[in-house]
């Protein structure tokens, strides 16, 4: 009898364990809410408010706002989304931001990118020592970690001590001065994918050293939808 009551515990725990691999990003999010009185999203609230509503999760590590995404916010200034209730989901946020701009949501495990058609979706990563290429991918970084609207220098700070690597250019070299600043909010993401979540927040590539990750600038362009008027008018 008892045998048989430890067989079904361990089908119990194998079936929820597929449940919750097999669930998507937008039951994940659905489950966290945005906030009260909210009821529009605009480029004095959106990544704040979005950032802060994430919740660690089985599915979904991190949420990044992409430098396109990024500008359709700040620099086109023509990312608004209004939403129908004032007692919401981050996913019913995201789908309301999508449905009513050109910010887009792709899932490319294990992150969530918020972005538009002018970014690239694939960082470009380049191993030039292997082993610490393997512990990087290896190690988890404990910590929850939100970046809103924060500059290489700061960046590099705060993760100075939860890298194996340090973090190249170093601070106030002119080599950062046109990297895009950092939104993106994660928990557990390994080394390797934190270096991932910042190439792709802030445009950049990375190669991996023996001691040192270095990032440059990622020179890809892709299409992006033509403005009816310049920002401001």
């Amino acid at each position: 009898m008892r045998t048989f009551a430890v067989s079904i515990l361990i089908l119990v725990v194998s079936l929820c364990a597929k449940a919750d691999t097999n669930e998507n990003w937008q039951d994940a999010l659905g489950r966290m809410p945005l906030g009260k009185h909210v009821t529009e999203l605009d480029r004095t609230n959106c990544i704040p408010l979005l950032l802060n509503a994430f919740q660690s999760n089985a599915v979904v590590k991190a949420i990044i706002f992409m430098p396109g995404a990024t500008d359709e916010l700040y620099f086109f200034r023509r990312a608004r989304a209004t939403l129908s209730s004032t007692n919401l989901s981050l996913a019913d946020a995201i789908m309301a931001l999508t449905n009513q701009t050109y910010i887009q949501a792709d899932f490319c495990p294990p992150f969530l990118l918020l972005h538009n058609s002018g970014d690239a979706l694939d960082p470009i990563a380049v191993v030039k020592h292997a082993s610490t290429a393997a512990k990087l991918k290896g190690r988890i970084v404990p910590d929850h970690l939100l970046f809103n609207d924060c500059g290489w220098d700061d960046l590099r700070s705060t993760l100075r001590s939860k890298l194996s690597v340090g973090l190249r250019p170093f601070s106030n070299d002119p080599d950062s001065w046109h990297f895009y600043r950092h939104n993106f909010a994660a928990y557990g993401l390994t080394q390797w994918e934190l270096l991932e979540a910042i190439a792709m927040s802030d445009k950049t590539t990375f190669t991996v050293h023996w001691w040192t990750a270095d990032f440059q600038l990622d020179m890809r362009v892709g299409a992006i939808q033509p403005l009816k008027a310049f920002p401001g008018q």
